[in-house]
């Protein structure tokens, strides 16, 4: 897996943030839809926007552990890898559906990143937040998307509640 599907399929996880209490969409709009798509290097078009609509909630969801894998077939049918021989060895090509290639790079970046850092992908502890994160940490237990945010938000509220307890 390269660090760019890396990028993208976290990227597409937290295309639904919540800001100041109110809940976005950074892929809401075809418009928004083909800039998301073409900073992350896909092919810009409508259909390609949709699937990355459809496969966002399902990768999410199986993230988070409310869906098997399984829920994830649909986007990955018809892809296959070609062996082809070059004078260092072999090359692998990726054979991606016209219309879906983006949402087959985000299921296949997941899968990479499960079998390669399991664990590592997840999302943030503070339940108010629906961003995602991985963990790059040695120790494996990095719980926010971002410690200036969510993670100084989670400590100040428990220190609120352990000075109230306290009183």
């Amino acid at each position: 897996m390269s660090e760019a599907d890396e990028t993208l399929l976290l990227d597409l996880l937290n295309t639904t943030p919540v800001i100041d209490g109110v809940p976005r969409d950074d892929l809401a709009d075809a418009e928004a839809g083909r800039r998301w798509l073409a900073a992350h290097g896909g092919p810009v078009s409508e259909e390609e926007w949709r699937e990355l609509r459809d496969v966002r909630p399902a990768l999410q969801a199986v993230v988070r552990g409310d869906a098997p894998p399984s829920a994830l077939a649909r986007f990955v049918t018809g892809v296959s890898r070609r062996a082809s021989f070059a004078d260092e060895g072999i090359e692998w090509t990726l054979d991606l559906p016209d219309g879906r290639s983006t949402a087959v790079r985000a299921v296949l970046a997941w899968d990479a990143l499960r079998v390669s850092a399991p664990g590592r992908l997840r999302p943030c502890a503070n339940t108010e937040c629906r961003l995602f994160l991985i963990d790059r940490s040695r120790p494996n237990n990095a719980r926010w998307c971002s410690m200036a945010v969510c993670g100084n938000r989670m400590k100040a509220r428990r220190h609120y509640q352990r000075t109230r307890t306290a009183d």
